[in-house]
């Protein structure tokens, strides 16, 4: 196996998170995020807006194609309404994310273990995989840059200039982009660029200067033309969304600039040897590479600053910085697993002690805890509570084994398997806490009545019906009333001024109440906006 990895290590990274993150890819509920773009994916397909997109009939410009363009595609070829489909290029691009920080981490310190290491830990970080549910376009506005900032730094690192890695840092920083705006320009790119002048220095860089230009001018020129072709073929929109969005950044989710003081809590598993590998004073004399160290401290850092000052914030906006912290905790790690044996000074060897430790414990206490969570609704689900019983209950005994012969290697080898073992074998027992009240909008619809909506209707709902709703009110709060005699009509709730003029021309009969939440109400978790009543009005 060993001899197998060290020649096909990029091989063995997409093989690993495929293998963990493809059989239950379809376990999770669909977020309102993920909603809206899976159905401007589906009216990609079936409306053919490739370009002008749309969703529910109306138009998206708040977000580039790119992403949608990818899912559409893998939509077309496994299914439109699949979950599976839909979610499939995000576990792509997270595969991306890790061969491309497993190159740059070896290009930087010369060692294939330490790329290895940092392609794990990135990989295991709790928001990079987080973000393919919550926002999971910026998995792909940040898998593109960080190809590019690779061959950014192949281009940077040699004194002749290289056009080939020019050429892809130009493309894939435009696909970046065409991906999410200048987002991950800001919050990754930017950064990069910054560690690495103070770091590495830009020599020699007059000689350079034509060809970075030239870089700029392409990487606008593929990320942006899309832009220019919407504001030129609907440019009202165009711009009431622009302005929209603009206005987001300072008046929305507005947050003090030491909010994202906790952003290495994001790594999740790593959260301990993420913060001690921040502690630059202590760890630059204990690395093998002190210029690597302290390039991926400042790449950190100050992706850290960059986005502080943006007055919006939301947990979410740290996964750019998971990246280049993941390479920064790889150098403490990397130390740990060398030296622990030796270490003497408990200062040192209680942070690792308590981590792992705590780890271990959870994956020995987990047939219990879960049996407490689940035991009233086990009835379907034994054999997989006891398979995921038995495999992270055997991780965390190792963990705790390993890490009493101070075999840190092997401790970290055998966390991997246990967040790999809950992703596998864990994920499935969500589907045993769906609550009874739970009732998808796809049962009970009558397919001969023309389905609209009134008010407001939750993006779940309409991806879950599989096909545009369109609205009978209009914004202004006049009504465009069907042409059919009857219709379903889908609402959360009407008021009694509406009821009183939708019944002057209508008998009104409810028929069901759709339900998309699988918590019960007690839940932190229950939306309100999840339930929709579903009724058939009849012109009189």
């Amino acid at each position: 196996m060993l001899p197998l990895l060290k020649k096909y290590p990029v091989l063995f990274i997409c093989f690993g998170i495929a293998l963990v993150l493809l059989p239950n890819l379809n376990v999770m509920d669909v977020t309102i995020m993920e909603a809206r773009n899976f159905i401007t994916a589906r009216e990609m397909l079936t409306d053919n807006n490739w370009l002008l997109t749309t969703m529910n009939g109306e138009a998206r410009y708040e977000k580039p194609p790119l992403p949608t363009w990818l899912t559409a595609i893998s939509a077309a070829i496994f299914g439109v309404q699949r979950v599976f489909a839909m979610r499939l290029p995000a576990v792509l691009f997270i595969m991306i994310i890790a061969v491309f920080v497993f190159k740059l981490s070896k290009k930087i310190t010369k060692s294939q273990s330490f790329g290895l290491l940092s392609a794990i830990i990135v990989t295991t970080s709790f928001y990079v995989i987080g973000i393919m549910i919550e926002a999971p376009w910026d998995i792909f506005t940040h898998g593109f840059m960080c190809v590019a900032i690779y061959y950014l730094f192949c281009f940077f690192q040699v004194t002749k200039t290289q056009w080939k890695s020019a050429l892809l840092a130009s493309v894939f920083i435009g696909f970046s982009i065409l991906s999410k705006g200048p987002v991950s320009f800001y919050a990754l790119l930017l950064p990069f660029l910054l560690a690495y002048g103070f770091t590495f220095k830009y020599n020699r860089f007059k000689s350079k200067f034509i060809p970075v230009l030239l870089i700029l001018i392409l990487a606008i020129t593929v990320g942006g033309w899309w832009y220019l072709y919407v504001r030129l073929e609907d440019p009202a929109t165009f711009l009431a969304i622009a302005e929209k969005e603009t206005g987001n950044w300072s008046s929305y989710n507005v947050r003090p600039f030491y909010y994202y003081w906790s952003f290495f809590t994001q790594s999740g598993l790593w959260t301990i040897p993420a913060f001690v590998s921040l502690l630059y004073p202590y760890l630059k004399t204990r690395v093998r590479n002190r210029k690597a160290y302290k390039f991926s401290f400042l790449w950190t850092i100050f992706a850290v600053i960059l986005l502080s000052l943006i007055p919006e914030k939301k947990s979410r906006y740290l996964m750019p910085v998971l990246i280049p912290l993941a390479i920064n905790c790889s150098f403490y790690l990397d130390y740990v697993i060398r030296e622990f044996k030796n270490l003497k000074n408990k200062r040192e060897t209680v942070p690792v002690y308590f981590n792992f430790g705590l780890i271990g414990i959870v994956g020995i206490a987990f047939p219990i805890l879960a049996f407490a969570f689940l035991k009233d609704n086990l009835t379907g689900y034994w054999f997989s509570f006891i398979l995921a019983s038995v495999i992270v209950f055997a991780m965390g005994f190792f963990i705790l084994r390993f890490l009493k012969h101070m075999n840190i290697r092997m401790v970290v080898v055998c966390a991997v398997g246990l967040y790999a073992s809950l992703l596998l074998f864990a994920l499935p027992l969500k589907e045993a806490l769906n609550s009874e009240d739970f009732h998808p909008i796809t049962s009970d619809i009558s397919g001969d009545l023309k389905l609209y909506q009134f008010n407001y209707i939750a993006p779940e709902m309409i991806w879950e019906y599989g096909q545009k709703i369109p609205p009978i009110k209009n914004e202004d709060g006049t009504m465009t009333l069907p042409k059919e005699p009857n219709f379903g009509l889908l609402t959360i709730g009407i008021s009694p001024e509406d009821s009183n003029k939708l019944q002057e021309t209508y008998s009104i009969e409810k028929i069901n109440t759709f339900n998309l939440n699988t918590v019960s109400k007690e839940s932190r978790q229950y939306k309100d906006r999840l339930l929709a009543n579903y009724y058939i009005l009849t012109k009189k």
